[in-house]
């Protein structure tokens, strides 16, 4: 009867292993990429409440929001005259970030609160300020081009944008702004927020009677 001769196994060859650490750490690096994208895909920093209802807009409301102090600031306007939010005191002002010269939607959502002005006073919203990050001479020039009348304020190293955590909904990463709207009472206490720019949907214009249905139904009274 013959018996049966098992062959050793070899060990695995130098080359070999530094073939399978290699796959390894390829593997690594994409998983780790993959973790990557789908935390930007989210939008960075997670929001503090969303809402798809009232205005049927997907939003979320981000941080600083309802309840909380509204940062101060003083920033140049595109005639080169500062304004700063205690202008507004014992007002109730709608802050308006945006992206800035590259996103023409945003000049229109200007022109749309513009006409809109009567429905804004009658939802108790003072005045509009817009806020984005392009230099204050090409901020005037574009709201001159386009006939607005509504301040827009250049925040160019974005202190003010980050400090109302407006640069986490945009396009463009976390150098810009996004599309978001914060109501500011009388007495400086953020009343409503809604962050329209973000992923997966960026958001950049909607009729301001939409705007009005949200701050409506959502605002702190």
């Amino acid at each position: 009867m013959t018996k049966s001769v098992t062959t050793p196994r070899r060990p695995p060859s130098p080359r070999h292993r530094r073939r399978r650490f290699a796959l390894v750490g390829v593997l690594a690096v994409l998983a780790v990429a993959v973790l990557y994208l789908v935390y930007r895909g989210g939008g960075g920093a997670p929001p503090t409440a969303s809402n798809s209802t009232g205005s049927g807009y997907p939003h979320v409301a981000g941080t600083p929001g309802a309840g909380s102090a509204a940062p101060a600031f003083t920033l140049t306007a595109g005639d080169g005259k500062p304004v700063s939010l205690s202008d507004y005191h014992g007002k109730t002002v709608l802050l308006y970030f945006q992206e800035g010269l590259s996103c023409q939607p945003c000049w229109n959502q200007i022109g749309d609160l513009e006409q809109h002005e009567a429905a804004l006073r009658a939802a108790g919203v003072d005045a509009v300020v817009s806020i984005t990050t392009d230099p204050a001479d090409l901020i005037g020039r574009k709201a001159t081009d386009e006939r607005l009348s509504t301040p827009v304020l250049s925040d160019p190293d974005l202190a003010v944008s980050r400090a109302y955590g407006a640069n986490k909904y945009g396009m463009m990463g976390d150098m810009r702004d996004g599309h978001s709207f914060v109501l500011v009472g009388p007495d400086g206490t953020i009343r409503w927020r809604a962050d329209y720019g973000g992923a997966p949907k960026y958001t950049m214009f909607l009729p301001t009677g939409k705007v009005l249905a949200d701050l409506t139904a959502e605002r702190l009274r």
